[in-house]
């Protein structure tokens, strides 16, 4: 997370964070914002020209792709969690909160694939701190170059 912040409030420290994580690691971010909710994707049941929600609030998505290898982006939701996206994988429900700890895993190559023989298959595992992972299954056909090379 960004030096001395333990918590991600609001979609832009989130955004910030993704900015930080990239200046890291030096690659290429591009963030792209929808604001209302009339914009952002979970509030398609929003009248038109409604821009708030009930309680007066203006939700908030970004969406943010990073250059180089492996291909990942990041859609932060106002609901505090994200879906992200490694190699055409898609990671949903992943806590706002866990989205620099997961992306630090991947960037400095602590991320793998697991596979498994009987029922075949092959899991992403992604180390989050606390002896926490995430686990995603990895459709065999959607094996890339940079998946396959961290199969284990």
């Amino acid at each position: 997370m960004i030096q001395g912040m333990d918590h991600l409030p609001t979609t832009q420290a989130a955004v910030n964070a993704l900015r930080a994580i990239a200046a890291e690691y030096g690659r290429e971010i591009e963030v792209s914002h929808d604001i209302g909710a009339d914009q952002t994707s979970r509030r398609t049941a929003a009248g038109i020209g409604v821009t708030t929600d009930p309680d007066g609030s203006l939700p908030h998505d970004a969406y943010a792709e990073f250059g180089g290898l492996p291909r990942v982006s990041v859609r932060l939701y106002p609901d505090d969690d994200a879906l992200i996206e490694v190699e055409g994988v898609q990671c949903p429900d992943v806590a706002r909160d866990d989205v620099p700890a997961f992306l630090r895993s991947l960037f400095a190559d602590r991320a793998h694939v697991k596979s498994r023989r009987f029922p075949p298959g092959h899991f992403l595992i992604v180390p989050l701190p606390g002896d926490r992972t995430h686990r995603e299954y990895v459709p065999m056909l959607s094996l890339t170059p940079w998946l396959s090379g961290r199969v284990r």
